[in-house]
């Protein structure tokens, strides 16, 4: 397998779901055979793909210093999904763009900018022996298998929700269609306790499904199950965060960032569950 990354540079706009601030992103050509961020506002401060480096609050979080980028897992979900491992990613401020809370916006513009091959090896991960990873609330187990399949179950005390369940096999057509259009979603009693953790500061209708009591106050829905597509969506965004593509099975079970990041860092710090193929 080589390495790819885009024929043509992409710039995109828009504001940042939790600083509330404006951003604009550039994923620029690259043949370093790596995925690199960079702060253009902080004189292009460097931050690496790496599991150690990343936090979650209400989102990924990747850090370098006392500096951060958050809320990654939407692009890092379309670039895995379309083969992009060789990349340079300009930032002007602290969080990628929510766009329209989905990945479906990075996801077109990276079919009109086109993907190119390096003269680069890709290795892939092969999972080897199954493991667990639990939290207070839920599990990720992950198993071998011949490709990456997701397979996602959520429950929420909510007449919309109730508990969803969905798999997908790693196919980029797939994704685009079913996946990436799938938004991230939240409930309006959280709110006041999000903004006064400066949270969701850039939240709206525009970007993100918003539950009351009783229902969705901005439908309607683009899947009757998209809430736990979305959450297949962040999964896959995580999984990216090793660098490399992975054949495995994840299990995951009312799941969310911080049990991601603890399968992944199982991942890396386990060398004898898996090898590189």
């Amino acid at each position: 397998m080589q390495k790819h990354t885009l024929k043509q540079e992409i710039s995109l706009s828009g504001i940042g779901i939790h600083s509330g601030k404006n951003a604009t992103l550039k994923l620029k050509p690259s043949d370093s055979g790596e995925i690199i961020f960079l702060r253009t506002d902080l004189g292009n401060l460097r931050f690496l793909i790496d599991p150690g480096k990343v936090v979650t609050h209400n989102s990924s979080v990747l850090t370098s210093g006392d500096e951060k980028i958050q809320t990654i897992e939407h692009l890092m979900a379309a670039l895995y999904m379309s083969g992009i491992d060789s990349l340079r990613i300009e930032l002007d401020s602290g969080e990628v763009p929510i766009m329209d809370g989905s990945s479906l916006p990075f996801v077109k513009a990276i079919r009109a900018a086109g993907i190119k091959s390096l003269d680069k090896e890709r290795r892939a991960i092969r999972i080897e022996k199954p493991f667990m990873v639990k939290d207070e609330n839920g599990s990720i187990s992950v198993k071998p298998f011949k490709d990456l399949k997701i397979s996602y179950s959520i429950y929420y005390d909510h007449p919309l929700i109730g508990e969803q369940k969905c798999s997908i096999k790693a196919d980029e057509k797939k994704f685009d269609q079913e996946f990436a259009p799938a938004r991230t979603f939240g409930f309006l009693k959280d709110v006041p306790d999000l903004k006064a953790k400066n949270l969701a500061q850039g939240g709206s209708l525009e970007n993100t499904l918003v539950l009351d009591s009783q229902g969705l106050i901005n439908g309607p829905l683009r899947f009757p199950d998209e809430f736990v597509r979305h959450k297949i969506l962040d999964l896959i965004g995580d999984i990216a965060l090793l660098g490399s593509p992975i054949f495995a099975h994840f299990l995951a079970k009312r799941a969310g960032h911080k049990l991601h990041l603890k399968a992944i860092r199982f991942i890396r710090d386990n060398k004898d569950y898996w090898t590189f193929v």
